[in-house]
């Protein structure tokens, strides 16, 4: 399946409010199994909510650092 992916890194430091945002497309079965193997070798916690049509949404953590995956189906 083929989804839009939208990475959206928390900023840490104080007063700054803006996050650094990328978009992609990318294609895999299981975009969960997707994160999984592109984090590979970071210490990962992964929470995972099912949105409207389809979309996915993946709160992590990673070295730390909060990150945000949303995968929408195209």
């Amino acid at each position: 399946m083929e989804y839009e992916l939208v990475h959206e890194i928390k900023n840490l430091c104080r007063n700054n409010q803006m996050r650094d945002i990328f978009f992609e497309e990318v294609e895999c079965d299981d975009p969960v199994e997707y994160l999984r193997g592109k984090l590979k070798g970071k210490e990962v916690e992964l929470s995972v909510e099912e949105g409207a049509n389809g979309a996915l949404t993946v709160h992590a953590v990673v070295d730390g650092l909060m990150q945000k995956f949303v995968f929408t189906p195209i």
